[in-house]
């Protein structure tokens, strides 16, 4: 393949070029195309199981409430125990993400996602053969542990690997995965739905991808940026982390061993990742992440996957089927066939967003969407308050909630989030992001119930319009641009 960019020219070492170049200029770094798609596969299809789970999940509910088809004794299952087998996994996520908190930057992000396919794997034969509801929902538990090993480490691993001038493709293809493995999950669940015990071939189905997941990424080298970090920190008298970046970095740019350029590129990362510690302690700690620079991006990355949960994305798709039904749409009694409607959509409208990111940039795309979320949510609270007798309204409101989310906070929220943390807090800064995300995904979940039966689905929309309003606001005002720059550049670009 032609190679479409030019080598990197290193004029001098004085400070100004050593600070600007740490890793890859951010236009004009060479790459070979071959080395770079492993190192994002592997990660990434740790999101896909992510979006399996999420659309298996429903059919899998469905199977295991059946007399007929459930193949267990235990299939009258009461309400709170179905609640506890769909959100199981999210609170084991949860876990994941406090768990590994404190060693995300010990055990580096290689080891984390081979963790993340361990637990994925663990978890998904341990559904797939439970004998009771108790093992069951451990083995949702374990699942869990892999989807917040995994969302926290592939957009770790995945942005401090990646050549600059594609990062935010890559990250955005993350989510385009997350997406496609729902399809799958759905188009499994489908397939398996009149088999008895389908629930735990689409349970089950995880297991031989958690299996590829762990080879691949086996076979991946360390992140060159966390093992600088280690060379910073001290860590250990044995290993020679700058040569082991050295290495890394030549192999995830398809360049020959230790080759001058990367280790150019290695001794420019490490001076300035150098200089900044001698001002700043050696290892992010619990206080250096809620202070400082490390509190303006927790800000912007917590902020945004805040506001990517509470605008209301599971009330739509809850309503997602009555919308459809009223609509005339005679295939929308099928839920199936209604959730891989809004699941193509979906996919269409994050492969937009891949195509634009790194041309558009984040900020553009972030205001649009979010602009065509706040328009969506209002169109919907007046439909079900005194719009019902026009459906179409209410159809096209739902699409363009659905396409604007996800050429928006779908992708964007992850890569801003895998891009805002200086690498000292990066580790422990998406970690509560993960958090940030699954709680209040969490709480909304726990509380849509109550408000949907108190306040009425026009009212829901209306606040979740308000919200809206204030994340479209938090946008312009507190995100910035990131297209095409360094993370180095990005860091000091959050400290200025």
């Amino acid at each position: 393949m032609q190679k479409s960019h030019s080598f990197m020219k290193i004029r001098q070492f004085d400070e100004e070029t050593i600070s600007a170049a740490s890793f890859e200029s951010a236009s004009t770094e060479d790459f070979n195309w071959s080395s770079v798609i492993l190192p994002f596969l592997f990660p990434a299809l740790g999101g896909l199981l992510y979006g399996y789970d999420v659309g298996a999940t429903s059919g899998a509910t469905i199977s295991l409430q059946s007399p007929k088809l459930s193949g267990t004794t235990w299939f009258n299952l009461k309400p709170f125990q179905l609640g506890l087998i769909v959100s199981s996994s999210l609170y084991g996520a949860l876990l994941g993400s406090v768990l590994i908190y404190p060693i995300a930057d010990l055990i580096g992000r290689r080891r984390e996602l081979l963790l993340a396919a361990i637990f994925y794997l663990l978890g998904g034969l341990t559904t797939a053969f439970a004998p009771r509801l108790s093992v069951l929902l451990v083995g949702r538990v374990i699942y869990g542990l892999g989807i917040g090993l995994a969302l926290h480490g592939a957009p770790l691993y995945i942005s401090e690997t990646c050549p600059s001038q594609i990062r935010g493709t890559l990250i955005s293809l993350k989510e385009l995965l997350i997406v496609l493995g729902m399809l799958l999950g759905y188009y499994v669940g489908s397939c398996e739905i009149d088999a008895v015990g389908g629930w735990r071939y689409m349970f089950g189905l995880s297991a031989p991808i958690a299996i590829i997941i762990g080879i691949g990424t086996w076979s991946l080298p360390p992140s060159p940026r966390w093992l600088l970090l280690r060379e910073v920190q001290g860590q250990g008298s044995g290993p020679d982390y700058k040569e082991e970046a050295v290495l890394a970095l030549s192999k995830l740019r398809g360049r020959p061993p230790g080759d001058k350029l990367s280790q150019m590129q290695i001794d420019d990362a490490l001076i300035s990742l150098k200089s900044q510690s001698d001002e700043q302690k050696s290892e992010g700690s619990l206080l250096d992440v809620v202070e400082g620079p490390s509190l303006k991006a927790l800000t912007i990355g917590g902020g945004l996957v805040l506001f990517q949960q509470i605008t209301g994305q599971p009330s739509v798709l809850y309503y997602a089927g009555s919308i459809l039904q009223t609509a005339g749409f005679s295939a929308a009694s099928d839920a199936t066939k209604v959730s891989i409607l809004i699941g193509v959509f979906k996919l269409v409208m994050t492969g937009l967003a891949v195509v634009q990111v790194d041309k558009l940039g984040r900020k553009p795309l972030l205001i649009g969407g979010v602009s065509g979320i706040t328009i969506s949510l209002f169109l919907l609270s007046a439909y079900f308050k005194v719009l019902q007798r026009f459906p179409a309204l209410a159809l096209i409101s739902l699409l363009v909630y659905v396409g604007c989310y996800q050429a928006s906070f779908g992708p964007i929220s992850w890569l801003m989030v895998s891009e805002v943390f200086p690498l000292r807090t990066r580790g422990k800064g998406i970690s509560l992001a993960v958090f940030t995300n699954f709680g209040s995904n969490a709480i909304v979940t726990l509380a849509f119930p109550t408000l949907k039966e108190n306040l009425g689905a026009g009212n829901i929309f209306l606040v979740f319009g308000v919200i809206s309003l204030m994340a479209l606001a938090f946008v312009i005002f507190h995100v910035p641009e990131t297209k095409g720059l360094t993370l180095e550049e990005i860091e000091r670009k959050i400290l200025s």
